[in-house]
């Protein structure tokens, strides 16, 4: 078999290259977007509850934003089979936790699926936010197929795709619906403390200060203003975050690709190793697609799924 008809013949995944989850997954903002669905998901009591009750967060944090980035990674760019293990894995997982209300004593398991929902939209809705706050050319159009194409992914964690907000409109009624739940508490205080000034090494605190302190400040800065009421703490206007968020998506782009993705778990490369070069996601390709996906006159104006309302630079 050649090499031509190999390629053709390659698993392309979940998604695939056409997907705006390809292309926006492969954005370096994307791991500003995670913290900020860290310091959101944590605004839900029950759900944070069972992370803190079966983790030693405080002292695992990173490896559980690792664990969570190659999770992703591997759903959004690995085989379909690698994908569908990788949820089956996390199935397992939730199915043996369980945390308890310390105020009623009750007894419950992660896998509810309200929780695994909270999770889901939390993560999606910060990824969408902050890419295309952050300058990413992603249309209205766009931001609907890519929440749309992310039920896969709720799927494989355990919740029904047809629950599953697929549009901005769907997951902005969500976020309205499920906010008398949310709360800042001592969970959520904890997770927040971490965020901001995580323990390391002694020797890696200047670049704790220098870097990932700012990384946690845009972050939480980018979470909608409910959020900032419920942790008490003020953040910048939000046209002021956009620019922000703008600059700092134009300083991480100017990192050449290549470069960023031989960062571990190197999902990209493992892809394209795959499918060929022309798997390669990059921004352009989205512009390429929205003559296709968004009509000529549409707004490119949305809420982004959490009620923050803003532009779309660009």
């Amino acid at each position: 078999m050649s090499e031509a008809d190999h390629l053709s013949k390659a698993d392309p995944g979940l998604f695939g290259p056409d997907s705006v989850t390809w292309q926006m997954h492969g954005d370096p903002m994307m791991w500003v977007a995670g913290v900020r669905a860290l310091y959101l998901q944590a605004l839900h009591p029950r759900a944070v509850r069972g992370v803190m009750q079966n983790s030693d967060f405080r002292k695992d944090a990173w490896g559980r934003l690792m664990r969570t980035a190659n999770f992703v990674g591997t759903i959004t760019y690995g085989t379909a089979v690698a994908a569908e293990q990788a949820g089956a894995r996390v199935r397992r997982i939730h199915t043996r936790i369980k945390a308890t209300d310390p105020a009623t004593g009750e007894r419950y398991g992660v896998d509810e699926p309200e929780l695994l929902l909270w999770v889901h939209c939390a993560e999606v809705g910060s990824y969408l936010d902050v890419a295309r706050r952050s300058g990413l050319p992603v249309s209205a159009a766009q931001a609907d197929r890519y929440l749309a194409e992310q039920r896969e992914g709720a799927r494989l964690v355990g919740l029904d795709p047809a629950d599953v907000p697929a549009s901005t409109a769907q997951l902005a009624r969500y976020f309205d619906t499920v906010r008398p739940e949310l709360a800042a508490g001592p969970e959520a205080h904890d997770v927040d403390d971490f965020l901001r000034r995580p323990p390391i090494n002694p020797l890696l605190v200047p670049a704790r200060e220098l870097l990932w302190r700012r990384v946690a400040a845009l972050a939480y800065n980018a979470l909608p203003p409910y959020a900032h009421e419920l942790y008490g703490r003020p953040a910048p206007a939000p046209e002021r975050v956009t620019h922000q968020l703008i600059a700092t998506g134009n300083l991480l782009r100017c990192i050449p690709a290549r470069l960023r993705w031989q960062l571990p778990p190197g999902h990209i490369l493992k892809a394209m190793a795959r499918l060929g070069p022309d798997a390669r996601p990059a921004p352009y390709k989205l512009r390429r697609q929205e003559a296709i996906l968004d009509g000529p006159g549409r707004a490119q104006r949305t809420d982004g799924g959490d009620s923050t309302r803003w532009r779309n630079p660009g």
